[in-house]
């Protein structure tokens, strides 16, 4: 992403968008989006407890050592929430961590619904305001992309940003996401596809960014071919790619698969920076970014 200055102040016209900001931040440091995944069995492994003491502890580890290294965190809120309220105390400590040490926060809340109930989620996750005040959350649009309208709508007046599932690694999803559409604006395409041109209409719509408030999430294990899926199709929409690392996806392979949108891409891992314990994340963390500067320097086309 080309790195673009944010202003230390809300523009006249608004709050500065997210868009702007993500450009920022991966100019200053890198594309590498850090996964907060507190999973029970990793918690255990570190001698945590799944409440808010060992949560925040863990949450405190990944912020701190992606502070100055990683343009993005993304806390998995489902595993907090299993924590129930104490979970969410953990969340809200490990946000407000994240945000005072200038990274951006991208909730993985996979929310979607219709009508006040989408919109709800969206000013519980990203109104400035709001109880969490996220910079991003991600959402899913299989209720139908006109649903995520108010979300939107709450993303765009809070200046933050939205990821919408479009292509996900997941098998169950593989049918529905590559079928075909029989009508409508997008007949002919793949579910998948039309959701990436539905995003790419929406950046295009509301500005000239060179990087879009509203990005996608596509997995960063799967031939976006298969999906019939185009680097045209994204326009400016930014990527969130998870599946690095334990996943199998390599940071090396970032010019291959993507190619001209490689630096549109959010690098996002999480299990694989906590294979040396709580000691090691920040030494992993600094290769991975150090990685994505290799790889971005790194020019070609799309195998």
């Amino acid at each position: 992403m080309t790195s673009v200055p944010t202003p230390s102040v809300p523009t006249p016209s608004g709050p500065t968008p997210f868009g702007v900001r993500l450009a920022a931040a991966v100019g200053a440091r890198s594309a590498l989006c850090v996964g907060i995944d507190p999973h029970a069995a990793t918690l255990a492994a570190w001698g945590l407890g799944r409440d808010e003491a060992g949560l925040t502890a863990f949450g405190r580890v990944l912020v701190d050592a992606a502070a100055g290294r990683a343009a993005v965190v993304k806390p998995q809120v489902a595993f907090f929430e299993a924590a129930g309220v104490a979970g969410y105390r953990a969340l809200d400590t490990t946000v407000r961590r994240a945000r005072d040490a200038g990274l951006l926060v991208v909730a993985d809340v996979k929310r979607g619904d219709i009508g006040s109930t989408g919109d709800d989620y969206a000013t519980a996750w990203i109104d400035r305001d709001g109880p969490f005040a996220a910079d991003a959350m991600t959402v899913s649009p299989y209720l139908g992309f006109g649903a995520l309208r108010g979300t939107l709508d709450v993303a765009r007046a809070n200046g933050a940003g939205v990821f919408v599932l479009a292509a996900t690694s997941n098998p169950e999803a593989r049918v529905l996401q590559t079928a075909v559409l029989a009508e409508g604006p997008r007949a002919g395409r793949t579910v998948a596809a039309g959701i990436v041109v539905d995003v790419a209409d929406e950046n295009r719509a509301t500005g000239e960014q060179p990087v879009g408030d509203v990005g996608l999430v596509l997995g960063a294990t799967l031939d976006l071919d298969d999906f019939g899926i185009t680097g045209d199709d994204i326009g400016t929409a930014p990527v969130l790619a998870p599946g690095f690392g334990a996943q199998g996806a390599r940071i090396e392979d970032l010019r291959a698969r993507y190619g001209d949108r490689a630096e549109q891409v959010l690098v996002s891992e999480s299990r694989g920076l906590l294979a040396d314990g709580p000691d090691g994340v920040a030494t992993i963390v600094a290769d991975r970014a150090d990685r994505i500067a290799a790889a971005l320097a790194v020019r070609g086309s799309v195998a």
